[in-house]
């Protein structure tokens, strides 16, 4: 039976956290994003980036 390593189950617990929390863009949260923009890139692109800042500026990471 296989096992796993402590730094393995700590980083699947991280990864639980952040589908928890909704920290992970699944591709039902993608496709909202672009039909929410109507799939113009350049739109998509600057709402990504302001989400990206806003999460920089909070220390999310």
């Amino acid at each position: 039976m296989p096992t796993i390593t402590k730094k393995q189950l700590e980083d699947y617990n991280k990864l639980c956290e952040d589908r928890t929390y909704g920290r992970i863009l699944t591709p039902d949260g993608l496709r909202m994003i672009c039909e929410a923009n109507k799939c113009e890139p350049e739109v998509i692109g600057k709402q990504m980036l302001e989400i990206y800042a806003k999460f920089k500026s909070e220390g999310v990471f």
